[in-house]
């Protein structure tokens, strides 16, 4: 945002407008500014820029007119500005916690999952290596009842 167009909140003080014209300073709705100057108040006799349809606008355009008031309201602005992203990282910092520790409790399900699944793998090779075994001991078996019945039917002939 242009330093130009920055606004500020007058408390407590009021102003009447001296009509003179600052060429390069517009107001939030595109006018020139204009010079007015504190009539009462802490401030009296301070010159500010204002909008030239103040008050029948909400324009909200105000600029102190001054070297020292300048820079003491730019740095109030700057350390603003300053203030602002502090806390927008600190909040995205915050976030980003949340987000690592959600995925660290996924991570450790996950990790669980795989033991219970690692668990079953062994007991299902187990059981097939068993399967195995059982099929060739009654394949045997089976060959065996076979040769004894060959002999059975040969030795009753």
């Amino acid at each position: 945002m242009e330093r130009s167009k920055h606004q500020f909140a007058t408390s407590g003080s009021f102003s009447s407008s001296r009509g003179g014209l600052i060429g390069r300073i517009k107001c939030n709705c595109g006018r020139d500014a204009v010079v007015r100057s504190v009539k009462n108040g802490p401030n009296v006799g301070l010159k500010f820029h204002g909008c030239p349809l103040w008050p029948d606008t909400d324009c909200g355009f105000f600029k102190w007119i001054g070297g020292v008031r300048d820079e003491v309201d730019d740095l109030r602005f700057q350390l603003f500005e300053k203030e602002t992203t502090i806390a927008e990282l600190e909040m995205h910092k915050q976030m980003l916690e949340d987000k690592v520790k959600r995925v660290q409790l996924k991570k450790e399900n996950l990790e669980e999952d795989l033991q219970e699944l690692k668990g079953e793998t062994s007991q299902l090779r187990i059981e097939l290596m068993k399967s195995a075994r059982n099929e060739r001991n009654f394949s045997l078996d089976l060959i065996l009842s076979w040769v004894l019945f060959g002999i059975v039917i040969m030795s009753m002939m």
